[in-house]
């Protein structure tokens, strides 16, 4: 196993790195689903804090399987048993998802997570083995994963539930400082055009979310005449809204980007706004989907709010992350004042259709003040 050229052309995401993606889709229809279900039960501060707890998880075990594989792809047979591997401790994590966000019992989503870092674990040890321009930084990896893990199994069994949940944040800084001080020992070949390929990959995933629950909204409409029209409107509106986030997200391609400012830290790191705050937006729309058919105790507006915070959340993490460095100030100044008009269309009756119609314009100003777009 030996570090990949980060020159090479035509660099996309492998059979095997869709396969391992499918996984994710699992535990990520999960996440969104507990979410829409913690919500329009009432318990919306609770849904939200668990899945964002949740969602670091999957996030974060994705992105580091996703940054290694783009330095180190060597797709031989232990390559492989050890990715197929991982994909098992993502479905025993998604297996937890419901005791995790309903009760905060985390055991089972741990259990999961921990089998998905101890196989990177193995990973590193094996770049070491082979590698030796990289051995430094693999060790470094390496070692600082495995001291996660086992503060992350001991949290369970020693601690009680109180400082388990105080411990949880702890341990998510410690996990995302493992990189941070690795890669300072030596920078791993990570392939720029590959990881933007890579999180367009995971971008259609979460997206994917709100499709399906436009899907569901249609699924309901069926046999309910009296609120087939509000029904109808919502899956339009949960459509168009992920193609617009879709439209925004891949105006330009980020691979050029990434190998500009030759670091991705903060690009890696941003998305984990972008990502949730997609998945997020499916349980918006199933909220929207109960107050229409009044299987839900939530009001309108804060069932509007479930929606339209993270689709406003979604714009600004784009921004940051994507859009900002592209733009003059006069469009950044466009896309934020957008992003809280998306949030505050809760507030006015129609608020799905407000929140879509105001992300649909927010799409043309973007492409239309795009420097690329002008003559």
């Amino acid at each position: 196993m030996v570090a990949r050229d980060r020159t090479q052309a035509f660099r996309v995401a492998s059979p095997l790195e869709l396969l391992f993606d499918l996984v994710f889709v699992v535990a990520v229809s999960q996440a969104a689903d507990n979410l829409h279900e913690l919500v329009s039960a009432g318990h919306v501060a609770q849904g939200t804090l668990s899945y964002l707890m949740v969602f670091f998880a999957i996030w974060w075990a994705w992105m580091n399987f996703t940054w290694f594989a783009s330095a180190f792809d060597t797709d031989d047979w232990a390559y492989r048993v050890m990715t197929i591997a991982q994909m098992g401790g993502v479905l025993v994590l998604a297996a937890g998802v419901h005791d995790a966000m309903a009760t905060y019992d985390f055991t089972l989503v741990t259990w999961g997570y921990v089998i998905m870092r101890l196989a990177m674990v193995a990973q590193w040890l094996r770049a070491a083995a082979s590698d030796p321009g990289s051995r430094r930084t693999a060790l470094f990896f390496a070692v600082g994963i495995t001291i996660v893990q086992v503060l992350w199994v001991a949290r369970l069994y020693l601690l009680d539930t109180t400082w388990q949940f105080v411990t949880f944040f702890v341990l998510v800084v410690a996990e995302v400082m493992v990189p941070v001080v690795a890669e300072r020992q030596g920078r791993t070949a990570w392939h720029p055009h590959h990881i933007a390929d890579r999180y367009g990959c995971f971008t259609l995933i979460v997206l994917g979310e709100s499709v399906l629950a436009s899907a569901t909204a249609i699924f309901q409409a069926r046999g309910q005449g009296a609120h087939v029209a509000a029904l109808a409107g919502l899956a339009v509106a949960g459509l168009v809204i992920a193609a617009g986030m879709w439209w925004l997200y891949f105006e330009r391609d980020q691979g050029d980007r990434l190998a500009e400012i030759d670091r991705g830290f903060g690009f890696g790191y941003a998305h984990y706004v972008v990502f949730a705050a997609a998945g997020a937006v499916s349980a918006g729309i199933g909220a929207a989907v109960d107050v229409a058919t009044g299987h839900t105790a939530l009001t309108a507006s804060v069932a509007s709010f479930v929606l339209t915070v993270p689709v406003g959340a979604f714009v600004l993490a784009l921004w940051r992350v994507i859009l900002r460095p592209h733009v003059t100030w006069l469009t950044s100044t466009l896309v934020i004042v957008i992003a809280v008009l998306i949030v505050a269309s809760a507030l006015v009756p129609q608020a799905a259709v407000a929140a879509t119609s105001v992300l649909v314009a927010l799409a043309v100003v973007v492409v239309e003040l795009d420097p690329r777009h002008q003559h």
